[in-house]
């Protein structure tokens, strides 16, 4: 078959592209987070303590089927991008009608258990007050609407991604945080039961935004335009490929997801509630990495599809560094402020909420690092190995987390565990990627994670000494955080970098600003 070139796709310096990508997504995560951590303040006044938890866990049970989605959005943005670095117009067609085909047909299936088992789960499972069992259902079928909205907006989001063009999400952020901060304002106006009110809301957004990215895509991306596509052998080939992806991706939601179960059975909701903000922090903070690796896996996956195996290795290894310390910036100033932030944010702080979200940072450091590790694995298309072991590896975090519960554990324990095998999971990738592209196992501890280890205690001692020299206050939090920048940055230059990428930087950052002056 004949490639149809691509006139759209250029030749531009990916070190730009994904300079340019990253600064995007940045600026849509911190409205995005400026916006979510005001009004989960004002709904968790709004809905109190208990209402909150019962949300976050009926919730949870179908953002368990949200792995479908994940999976399925990693999936074609691989074939999407894989295209793209192939410079092949019709197989990008041919792969966009097959991934939004896959979505529909997963998206209806999805729904049935959600509507069976699900159902039942949430019926006869969850420890919830009687009097509140009828806000629950109401609360489950929005859930399971905006999963089926999501899914089939999944293709079009791959598209956006795989295309590099960032900038769409920060636009239609605007639009998307903007609706949820109205939906904090007006929710203490009613009078009616505000709990279903507040989830069938949120449902609406969901609707919104899904509009708003098919509409954009069909508009400016000439493989949008197609229909469903039939095709048997490229049907096997990819839904396989998302198979394997969502055995990982289920693995990894069920990993935290199903201890939000666990600890239902065990504790109060005001537990569950604890967790649930635990979990608003570490999301807003991971995001930053996951921003970063998401404009950067594009250019791995393409630099594979173009066969340039040392260049991709070079894009994995600088994002693995990347991604720690990026997160660690926004990280470190918190897990030291934790009590004051939360005091700051919530005015009540649910009991276990400091050391929660302590934990759940902590594991989402160590976590960050696997990132990139995921994108080279998923580049090279051989992913059952790899998510059958990692996958297999993260499932024992459920049935670990209630052994020790059941052996009488605190509820911060689930945490400890989360982490050890979050370590055991990072080893066993590791592992797996050697085979997959060659890849040296000690190179890389030697190279990437010692010095990674060394940058981030080092950069963590000098904000400690400055936290014990001052009182709790908003002074020593400004202190601690412009401390914990230059720290993280210098430490992380001068020894998680390496010599040949100092100069890297410095010639990147010389030849930037020497641009500037000439424009001025």
């Amino acid at each position: 078959m004949m490639k149809e070139p691509l006139p759209y796709y250029t030749n531009a310096s990916s070190t730009k592209r994904i300079a340019r990508n990253t600064l995007m997504l940045y600026f849509r995560q911190m409205l995005i987070m400026a916006v979510s951590l005001y009004t989960v303040r004002v709904v968790l006044n709004t809905l109190g303590a208990e209402d909150y938890g019962i949300y976050n866990v009926v919730a949870g049970v179908v953002t368990m089927f949200g792995f479908v989605n994940n999976a399925m959005a990693t999936a074609s943005q691989r074939y999407l991008s894989f295209a793209l670095g192939q410079d092949d117009g019709i197989q990008l067609k041919r792969y966009f009608s097959m991934s939004l085909t896959i979505h529909c047909l997963i998206a209806l299936a999805v729904v049935g258990i959600a509507e069976t088992a699900g159902l039942w789960l949430v019926e006869h499972n969850l420890v919830i007050p009687a009097q509140r069992q009828q806000a629950v259902i109401w609360i489950y079928q929005a859930s399971i609407f905006s999963t089926m909205c999501t899914m089939l907006t999944a293709p079009f989001m791959a598209a956006i991604i795989a295309h590099e063009d960032m900038d769409i999400y920060a636009y239609v952020s605007i639009v998307e945080v903007g609706l949820k901060l109205g939906i904090a304002c007006i929710l203490p106006l009613f009078a009616t039961d505000r709990l279903i009110l507040y989830s069938l809301l949120m449902a609406l957004i969901v609707l919104v935004t899904a509009a708003i990215y098919s509409t954009i895509c069909v508009k400016r991306y000439a493989e949008c335009r197609g229909g469903l596509l039939r095709d048997k052998a490229l049907f096997k080939e990819m839904s396989s490929y998302t198979g394997w992806n969502m055995f990982g991706s289920a693995s990894g939601v069920l990993k935290n997801q199903m201890v939000n179960i666990i600890l239902n059975q065990f504790f109060s909701l005001t537990v569950n509630t604890a967790r649930g903000i635990a979990y608003q922090v570490n999301g807003a903070v991971s995001s930053f990495a996951q921003n970063f690796t998401t404009a950067v896996r594009p250019q791995i996956i393409k630099s594979y599809a173009s066969g340039e195996r040392d260049r991709m290795l070079q894009f994995m290894s600088r994002s693995c560094k990347a991604t720690l310390l990026l997160m660690y910036i926004f990280a470190l100033p918190l897990i030291l402020e934790m009590p004051y932030v939360l005091h700051l944010w919530l005015k009540e702080v649910p009991e276990h909420a400091v050391l929660f979200t302590r934990l759940a940072l902590s594991d989402a450091l160590l976590d960050s690092v696997s990132y990139p590790l995921m994108a080279a694995a998923q580049a090279t298309g051989r992913v059952r190995l790899y998510q059958s072991v990692v996958g297999g590896v993260l499932l024992l975090n459920a049935p670990a987390a209630y052994t020790v519960l059941r052996w009488g554990g605190e509820p911060h324990s689930v945490f400890a565990v989360s982490i050890g095998i979050t370590m055991l999971a990072f080893v066993v990738r590791l592992l797996i990627l050697r085979h997959l592209i060659d890849f040296s196992f000690w190179n890389f501890i030697r190279r990437i994670l010692l010095p990674l280890v060394s940058s981030v205690a080092i950069a963590a001692i000098v904000p400690c000494l400055a936290r014990k020299t001052m009182a709790e206050g908003f002074l020593r939090l400004c202190v601690t955080t412009a401390i914990s920048i230059a720290s993280v940055g210098t430490s992380g230059y001068f020894i998680a970098l390496s010599k040949s990428e100092r100069v890297w930087m410095r010639r990147t950052a010389c030849g930037r600003f020497g641009r500037r002056n000439k424009r001025t």
